[in-house]
Formats: C-alpha cells, sequence, structure tokens
C-alpha cells in the first residue's frame, strides 16, 4: 500500500491460511488478518480449507459435464417450475447495471422440505427441495454435490465464530441471525449455492459475465472451478482488482446482511466477473451463499462494538462511488422478504408464476425482456 493510502485502497486480495488455527499462535495471528480483510477489503482467499480437497477437484470435474447435458434435460428443471428459485437458467436471461449477463447456471440449496402453508408470509415459500439432473445422465453428481455442500455449511458456521472473534464479541454474538443458535445444525436455515459457466464472449461482444453487484445475506464462498481469470472486486477509489483463481482456496466475500447487522464494520465489497476472451474455454465457478433466518429483521438488532473496534471503520477511507446499489432493502423488511424481492428481480419469470402480487409490484407494466437485478 503507498504511502498516503487508506487501508480500504488495496490493490490485492489478502490470503489467510486455515492452518493457522491449530495453534494459539496461528489463531491470533489469522483473526488479526481477518479483522483486516472484514473491515477494509471485504474479500479474502482462504487456503487449507477444511473442505476435503478430493471432494473439491471431483466436483470441479463434474461442472462441464453438467452444462453438457442434452438441452431438453436442462429445460425440464428450469428454474420457472420452482417457488424456491432452484434449477437451470440459459444464458443472457439476466441484466445487470443495464447490460446482459452472459452466464448459464443451475441454482440449488442445502437439503430444506418447504415448511410453507396458507397464511404465512409469501417468502417462507422460498426455501424448500432443489431440482437436480437425472441420476443416470450424470451419475454421482447429486451426492457428491451434497457432501460438498454439508462441509462448506459447516465451514460457513464455524467462520461466523471466527467473525465474533474477530470483532471481539461475544461467541454466541451471531446467534440470533441462525434461530439463536451460533453454530445451527443442518437443516435449520437453507443456504443457497450456483454451478455457473461463462462461456467465451463473441468478437466484438459484451465481455459483462456477470455486472457490478453485491451479495445478499452473510458470506459467500466461492469455489473458483477453471482455471480463467475474470472475477474482479472494487476498492474504495473505484478501481477493479483481480481475484483470479488459486487452486485449493475459497474466496470468501462479504454479504450485505453481515455489513448491515456490523453498522458497516464489514465491507460488502462490489464485485463483478468478466467473460473469458473469444477463443477461449468457459470459465466455471461454485458460489455457497450463506444466509439467515427468513424472519429476522436486522434493523432490531444492534450489536454493540468496543469503541476502539468502532475506529477501524474510520481508519480505512470514506467509500467513494461504486457500481453496484443492489440489496438495500435490509433494514426495512424481514430478511426472507428482501431476498425475495431480489429473486423477483433477477427472474420475473419465476415470480410471474409463483409470486404473482409482488411481480406486480415490482413489474407493474408486465413481463420485462430479461430479470433486472438493478
Amino acid at each position: 500500500m503507498a504511502e498516503g493510502n487508506k487501508p480500504g485502497d488495496f490493490s490485492s486480495i489478502p490470503i489467510l491460511d486455515w492452518s493457522l488455527l491449530s495453534t494459539p499462535e496461528g489463531k491470533s495471528r489469522f483473526i488479526g488478518e481477518l479483522q483486516h480483510a472484514l473491515v477494509n477489503v471485504g474479500f479474502l482467499y482462504l487456503s487449507n480449507p477444511p473442505v476435503a480437497r478430493e471432494v473439491m477437484d471431483k466436483l470441479i470435474e463434474y461442472t462441464p459435464r453438467l452444462f453438457d447435458l442434452p438441452q431438453e434435460e436442462k429445460e425440464s428443471i428450469r428454474m420457472t417450475n420452482s417457488p424456491h428459485f432452484f434449477g437451470y437458467t440459459g444464458v443472457g436471461a439476466e441484466i445487470t447495471k443495464g447490460k446482459t449477463d452472459q452466464r448459464e447456471q443451475f441454482d440449488f440449496g442445502t437439503p430444506y422440505e418447504c415448511r410453507w402453508k396458507p397464511g404465512d408470509p409469501d417468502y417462507v415459500k422460498l426455501w424448500g427441495p432443489s431440482q437436480w439432473p437425472k441420476e443416470e445422465l450424470i451419475p454421482g453428481f447429486k451426492d457428491l454435490y451434497l457432501r460438498y455442500l454439508a462441509q462448506v455449511e459447516q465451514l460457513s458456521n464455524e467462520f461466523t465464530g471466527l467473525l465474533a472473534e474477530a470483532f471481539e464479541l461475544p461467541e454466541d454474538a451471531f446467534a440470533p441471525f441462525f434461530s439463536g443458535s451460533a453454530k445451527p445444525k443442518p437443516g435449520v436455515v437453507q443456504h443457497r449455492t450456483k454451478i455457473i459457466k461463462y462461456p467465451a464472449r463473441k468478437e466484438g461482444g459484451s465481455d459483462q459475465g456477470v455486472g457490478p453487484h453485491f451479495d445478499g445475506g452473510f458470506l459467500t464462498f466461492l469455489l473458483q472451478a477453471s482455471d480463467h481469470p475474470g472475477l474482479q472486486v472494487q476498492n474504495l477509489t473505484g478501481e477493479w482488482i483481480d481475484a483470479p483463481p488459486i487452486p485449493g482456496t475459497f474466496v470468501v466475500n462479504i454479504g450485505k446482511a453481515l455489513e448491515n447487522v456490523t453498522q458497516g464494520l464489514a465491507r460488502a465489497t462490489s464485485h463483478r466477473v468478466l467473460s473469458p476472451p473469444p477463443g477461449s474455454t468457459p470459465r466455471y465457478s461454485i458460489p455457497f451463499f450463506q444466509f439467515i433466518s427468513q424472519d429476522v429483521l436486522l434493523s432490531d438488532f444492534k450489536l454493540e462494538f468496543k469503541p476502539e473496534i468502532l475506529k477501524l471503520k474510520e481508519s480505512r477511507g470514506q467509500l467513494g462511488s461504486v457500481d453496484s446499489v443492489n440489496y438495500a432493502e435490509y433494514g426495512l423488511y424481514p430478511a426472507g422478504h428482501v431476498t425475495l424481492i431480489g429473486r423477483v428481480r433477477s427472474h420475473p419469470d419465476v415470480g410471474e408464476r409463483h409470486y404473482p402480487d409482488l411481480f406486480k409490484q415490482l413489474f407493474p407494466n408486465g413481463m420485462p425482456a430479461q430479470g433486472i437485478a438493478y
């Protein structure tokens, strides 16, 4: 960092080593590095994560095969079938910042049976079972992916406890956001995940794989599943910083819900993905989005930070103009409704079919040609 620059004017993404947690001295170092990354960057690489490397590698091998399935099979599990917004979405179905996102994707979730009943808020319907491709067409994929998701969910729970330590909060400080448990059991909260393909851009075409945006929820754990660069993170000055793939790591970033509950101490950082160049093979990525209880209204909670911790926000510098504005509704509505708004905006065809009242509020002029994240 050049002299005179603020900590938030980062020029690279820090790398934190999970194995440091095995010793008291190493853990102290890890917590210090985590505090810096949370406050000043909002992104970090996590090396040596507690997720089996063979499971990660096998999932990466499966990923191209998922997109090579016959088109009729992909269409049979199209997202419009699902009130939970799980399933297949084709290239060009969404736009961000007025430009088409060039990506094809499958949305899945951690195992959960829908508990919505008449009279419940619509957002309760968001959580439910995933749609899966036929086992005979991609044998072993579902079982492997569920094992992967179980391990990443456990990692996300452990990481939340480390967040509390980094901010010098009680170990259970974040428990109210996970149905009262600092380390919730599987099935208490449903988390979302995607498997994404970014095809190489055409000559003269847009390079927007996905446009500038923030993530919702608490934390995102991204497995970059090919060796293509493309992920970029925006620092306080508005400069785009590359976050290239590093084998065996996760890229971890802060969501808007976590930023909100920490009074802006933890930074949700604007980021985007550029498409691979013409003639290249596709870029693949697998994000895991850690969500919180649906009925939580973030404005009802105020975490008590020590004055010296709050001062860290001042020292990083003022946030300049960034290119992302989504998830501004946190604090106004329960977390589940904020998520539902984002889902319907991004996938209006699903919203029109399963959430017609909210669809009409968000799209009073009828169905847009594409989903509009913001």
